[in-house]
């Protein structure tokens, strides 16, 4: 910031309001203190805000590989509260509206927006990146302060990320129940109050993620003995203080996986069906302990109707219900691909819509429909024995509507057998689906190329087709749809690996270089998508906060530690970029192991320590893999002939996988000599 406008902001102070575009700042209560902050980020922040387009947010981010700048600029912070019903008519109170990671779709909705917070330059970097938005006023202090200067007519409060603080604002023997009724005067009848907060019981936590607010490993589980001023609750507790605090009508969403960055929101009415809970990696801010698999653990808790109680987050509604029952959020894509998929009722009837995210992606959903009279027509002939659920577009093109489907999806079923190691009724299954998709493939004109067995719901034997939003006019055969299916279903759950894909590529009659053709198509496809923006998965890859699993420390003494530090770790690459879910680890060099098909590359850590490391070997069934050129990369500095020295304990070699044999099941061998430095030697390696 130069001195003329420190000079300017300095008198704004001195007047109470401050003005950053359009946004007025109201500075009447602020104390002259930031009394919290991230530090020196929060300068970087100010300055993207002022200075930065919005649409350049995901470039920083992935350059950055910060937490706090994700946190505070992804655009995946707003689905929390995109999908209540906002309108312009509306008034809406933020409170905690920090970096306006919120503020700018609520802007977008409402007619008018009220924010608090007591952070001056949190609040200046909301306003800036939200300058030339007319309907935002930001009250800068304390809330208690606050709060006496508000209208008390606002028909929606979002407490987002701050309830779990209510014993600093309230000091009261009923801090939250009491917090929750001042905030409760502010509402005008008939409106709602959004809360999203953690819950205390979070199976993330039991797993061993770090506490969100402390830092420390299961301290809300044994209810915050450290005390302080933090409280999460589960959803039982939550109820009750909205009861005694006079609410009497209230309604339970579960955001997953977490509200943060919810991709998925449930409800009681959609609960989370075996299989959907796979998204469980979290730790963007801090280390953590992967003490079991969450996926399993969540199918388990399902079946045993617990998951109220260990969701990671809720959502809180207090007041008339919302419409909507479930939404699933699709906007970590290019902007012309954003939507969102929800599940809303009306007058009695269960609706499927899928929404633009962004004015860009009504040509996208403009074009499904389109997708739908066509392949209406494909599939309505004589013995078609597929039903394309209809769909309808709205007259301002924003929303494309759904008919309600029942039936289990297909891929279910396939678990289900699966499940039962009945590879028998397995394969009946995707044979049939391989009839029933290649109807008309003959004369066809038009492919439905997104037909995977989680977009079919078999009802008896009528089986649903309730997703195409991605066609071609191409025409794809069945066998390449098919093996389509069975490469996004065998990357959704390492459990699917004992699939045998031989059988299927024997009954798709293809062979090896077909299969890497196809998935090389798949890649190719998924690039298109995203743009060539990094997924959430991989930015969590750039934040780079280790995972440590259970075993890699328990018979383990203290003094074995440098042991397990050499032992080389192993991750394979499915098509999301390497991740910790996606690892193991091998005794030592050298070593053989079996790798499943379907992987694009590998990344070899030689260990976890300083170090030097000289290559003698890598082969792929029996073929050397290359040891320099673009398809080998390492973060350590080359000294010698296939020799890299590493000032970092965290040494790794990828390598891509691309035009090599992909069997079944492949051979990978792997030999190298590795020597641990120590750190100070490690330090003068340039």
């Amino acid at each position: 910031m130069d001195s003329k406008e420190s000079l300017k902001n300095k008198e704004n102070t001195e007047n109470k309001i401050e003005k950053i575009g359009h946004v007025n700042l109201d500075l009447t209560c602020y104390s002259g203190e930031d009394k919290y902050s991230d530090g020196a980020v929060e300068d970087m922040l100010l300055e993207v805000a002022r200075d930065r387009s919005d649409a350049e947010y995901q470039e920083i981010i992935e350059e950055s590989g910060s937490w706090p700048v994700l946190y505070h600029l992804s655009e995946l912070r707003e689905n929390i509260v995109e999908w209540l019903p906002i309108d312009k008519t509306m008034k809406v109170l933020e409170v905690g509206a920090g970096c306006g990671a919120i503020t700018g779709v609520l802007s977008r909705k409402a007619g008018s927006v009220t924010c608090c917070d007591l952070s001056l330059k949190r609040s200046r970097i909301n306003a800036y990146r939200h300058q030339y938005n007319d309907n935002i006023t930001i009250h800068v202090g304390n809330f208690t302060d606050v709060e006496k200067t508000l209208d008390r007519d606002f028909d929606l409060i979002c407490l987002i990320g701050v309830f779990e603080y209510a014993r600093g604002y309230v000091d009261s023997a009923d801090p939250y129940g009491d917090f929750l009724k001042l905030i409760g005067s502010h509402l005008k009848p008939g409106g709602n109050i959004a809360i999203a907060i953690e819950n205390r019981f979070g199976l993330k936590y039991w797993a061993g993620c770090r506490e969100d607010h402390l830092g420390d490993f299961f301290s809300s589980i044994e209810d915050y003995p450290a005390d302080g001023v933090v409280r999460t609750f589960t959803d039982r507790k939550l109820i009750e203080i909205a009861k005694r605090s006079g609410f009497s009508e209230y309604h339970m969403y579960y955001p997953y996986p977490d509200y943060k960055f919810m991709t998925d929101l449930y409800s009681d009415k959609r609960l989370p069906h075996k299989g959907e809970l796979k998204n469980n990696l979290r730790n963007f801010d801090r280390d953590r302990f992967l003490l079991f698999n969450e996926k399993d653990a969540f199918d388990s808790i399902l079946d045993e109707g617990l998951f109220n109680l260990y969701s990671n987050s809720y959502m809180m509604i207090l007041g008339p219900e919302p419409a909507t029952e479930y939404a699933r959020y699709s906007n970590d894509r290019a902007r012309q691909y954003r939507i969102v998929t929800d599940m809303v009722r009306r007058e009695g009837m269960r609706v499927i819509r899928k929404r633009a995210l962004d004015e860009a992606a009504c040509e996208h959903l403009k074009a499904m429909e389109a997708s739908y009279k066509e392949l209406k027509r494909r599939y309505s002939g004589k013995g078609c024995k597929l039903h394309v659920v209809p769909a309808h577009l709205s007259e301002d093109g924003m929303t494309l509507e759904f008919e309600y489907a029942g039936g289990t999806s297909l891929e279910e079923l396939l678990d289900g057998c699966l499940a039962r190691n009945d590879m028998d009724g397995f394969v009946e299954l995707f044979k049939e689906y391989l009839e029933r998709i290649s109807y008309g493939e003959e004369t066809a004109d038009i492919t439905d190329i997104d037909m995977i067995f989680s977009n079919i719901l078999v009802e008896g034997n009528r089986w649903n087709v309730i997703d195409y939003e991605w066609t071609t006019n191409e025409v794809w055969k069945a066998r390449d749809l098919g093996f389509r299916a069975i490469y996004c279903y065998i990357l959704e759950d390492e459990k699917r690996d004992k699939l045998s894909l031989d059988i299927i590529m024997e009954l798709l009659n293809i062979n090896a270089q077909t299969a890497a053709d196809l998935r090389e198509q798949e890649m190719s496809f998924q690039k298109h998508v995203t743009a060539d923006h990094k997924s959430l998965a991989e930015i969590r890859e750039l934040v780079d906060n280790p995972v440590y699993r259970l075993e890699d420390g328990i018979g383990r003494r203290n003094d074995d530690q440098a042991a397990l530090n050499m032992r080389p770790q192993i991750y394979e690459d499915t098509g999301h970029g390497f991740n910790e879910e996606q690892s193991y680890f091998a005794e030592g060099f050298p070593f053989t192991m079996e790798v499943p098909a379907g992987r694009k590359a590998l990344r070899i850590d030689p260990c976890s320590d300083f170090c030097i490391v000289s290559i003698e070997e890598i082969t792929w069934n029996g073929e050397k893999l290359p040891l320099k050129g673009l398809r080998f990369k390492t973060n350590g500095r080359k000294i010698g002939e296939n020799t890299y020295a590493f000032a970092t304990s965290d040494p790794g070699f990828a390598i891509s996988l691309k035009g090599y044999e992909d069997s079944s099941i492949n051979l990978l061998t792997v030999d190298m000599k590795v020597t641990a430095l120590d750190p100070e030697t490690a330090g003068h390696i340039g």
